[in-house]
């Protein structure tokens, strides 16, 4: 008989608010993100400024309302000055951060043109790797400020009349890595990056920052690196970033399924070290964090970025995803809700082709993998208040986590239309597990809206170009919400769910 996990919904209790940017993803100039990505100009569905309209299409059905640009590593070497005014007269460049040629065709003005039209918040980075204060402050007047200045008429020469109005920057990217072009110490970039910041608020007092956190949690330094930084940097900035990303090791599929535990705990831990900064510092402001990479990356398969130097739009980590990899992302998402107290910011890594939920051949076709559809589905749906649900039921041992719950899951609550968002996933491989959840304190009883399942007895199925749909959510009967007020579902081996409820009527 399946095992069952249970849970109880209480709208009393609360975790906090949604914000839209959990949903966000990350564009950078790195191997085919871009060009033949988003951008390509002899693809029969090219707009005018040679963006692709079928990957805006399925851009605009992922349901993503932010992106970061123009990076990640390639940031940390990258002069924006390269990417503006007319095209054929901007110069080709060695990447150092993937060892490639950026021709530039793509620069600030194209992608901002491009994030515009469909909605889309932009993240910007700026370079504090190879570059410092003058540079940031000079793209934050270049985007941001209206008329009458160098760089704001050079942005008015450039064909962009009106200001961008970049809220959001990223002062710097992983900079405590060795691999980062300009790497330095937490102290010396912790200073840096509080004197850009003022300096950018000088140009615009409208704008948020963001502070390199580590680049993961295994990188020696962490804690260590947070507390340098914020104790350098904390009154000047708004969020401190977190990164990170997962993969199936050495045939570890139950760790990997635990993903979620391992984000968990990285979250707790810099929340943890941002508050003993604000003690220390008697500050009144709590700090908030960016998880602004996370994704499932093969990173043991990637073969590095040498002997690229000629290369233009080298294919660089294009993983294809399963339906396991698929359920770990579903996790994710639920663990960063399950954090939306302090994660304001999240960016899935990356958008198209490079360990992307979008895929594209040049002048070709596009697919969704099987991670663009917990994504979407989540983008979709879970808005609102995410409730505070403790589960009981089975647990599972893993080597890397010890035990985890077989289910995972986090609840959002729309007060306005009283919906429910139920997310869960079943980590076991080989049983099944009855969900079932008491809902407690709402305003009426309710009823199944619609049951969606991601799952398949292949775990390892794929969609690919010649079967784009092999994997494709798929709705569930059966699940129901009995007069007492329990939810009740059945969910298979190695899935993810979403389970959308209403208010009944009459």
């Amino acid at each position: 008989m399946p095992r069952t996990a249970r849970f109880t919904v209480d709208p009393d209790f609360t975790v906090g608010e949604v914000d839209p940017r959990l949903y966000g993803t990350f564009v950078e100039h790195m191997g085919r993100c871009v060009y033949t990505g988003i951008y390509d100009p002899a693809h029969p569905t090219a707009d005018a400024a040679g963006f692709r309209g079928d990957v805006a299409g399925l851009v605009r059905e992922l349901g993503t309302p932010l992106v970061r640009y123009p990076g990640g590593n390639f940031v940390s070497g990258y002069h924006w000055e390269d990417g503006v005014g007319p095209a054929a007269d901007r110069p080709r460049r060695l990447d150092p951060a993937w060892r490639s040629i950026e021709t530039n065709r793509v620069g600030t003005n194209e992608f901002l043109g491009w994030a515009r039209g469909l909605g889309l918040a932009p993240m910007m980075a700026v370079n504090l790797g190879t570059r410092g204060i003058d540079a940031a402050r000079s793209l934050v007047e270049y985007c941001n400020h209206p008329a009458g200045t160098a760089w704001s008429d050079l942005r008015i020469s450039h064909g962009a009349r009106e200001p961008h109005g970049v809220r959001l920057w990223c002062l710097g990217n992983e900079l405590d890595g060795p691999w980062q072009t300009g790497h330095k110490t937490a102290v010396e970039y912790g200073r840096l990056a509080a004197e850009a910041g003022k300096a950018m608020r000088q140009v615009d007092p409208a704008i948020e920052l963001v502070a390199c956190g580590s680049s993961g949690a295994g990188m020696p330094t962490f804690g260590s690196w947070e507390r340098e930084v914020l104790e350098q940097a904390y009154d000047e900035v708004d969020y401190l970033s977190l990164h990170a990303y997962y993969e199936e090791l050495d045939g570890d599929r139950a760790s990997f399924l635990a993903s979620g535990a391992g984000m968990d705990a990285q979250i707790a831990d810099v929340v943890a070290t941002a508050d003993h900064v604000r003690a220390v510092k008697r500050a009144k402001k709590r700090m908030r964090l960016s998880f602004d990479e996370w994704n499932v990356w093969y990173a043991q398969r990637f073969a590095g970025e040498r002997n690229l130097e000629t290369a233009e739009v080298p294919r660089l980590i294009e993983d294809t995803y399963s339906v396991t990899d698929a359920v770990v992302v579903g996790s994710l998402l639920m663990t960063l809700l399950r954090h939306a107290d302090r994660v304001a910011i999240a960016c899935l890594a990356q958008l198209v082709n490079v360990i992307a939920p979008i895929r594209t051949e040049p002048g070709g076709a596009s697919w969704r993998q099987t991670t663009f559809h917990p994504f979407a589905l989540t983008a979709r749906h879970a808005h609102g208040r995410v409730l505070h649900t403790t589960a009981t039921g089975p647990l599972l041992d893993t080597p890397r986590y010890g035990e985890v719950p077989a289910l995972d899951h986090v609840v959002t609550y729309d007060e306005e239309s009283g919906a429910l968002t139920v997310l869960a996933a079943n980590r076991d491989q080989s049983s099944p597990l009855l969900l079932r959840a008491a809902l407690r304190g709402l305003p009426a009883a309710y009823r199944v809206v619609e049951h969606l399942a991601l799952t398949d007895d292949d775990h390892d199925a794929a969609n690919t170009e010649a079967a784009p749909d092999r994997v494709v959510p798929r709705p569930v009967t059966g699940t129901t919400v009995d007069a007492d007020g329990v939810l009740a579902a059945e969910l298979p081996p190695v899935s993810w769910h979403v389970i959308r409820l209403a208010p009944a009527v009459g």
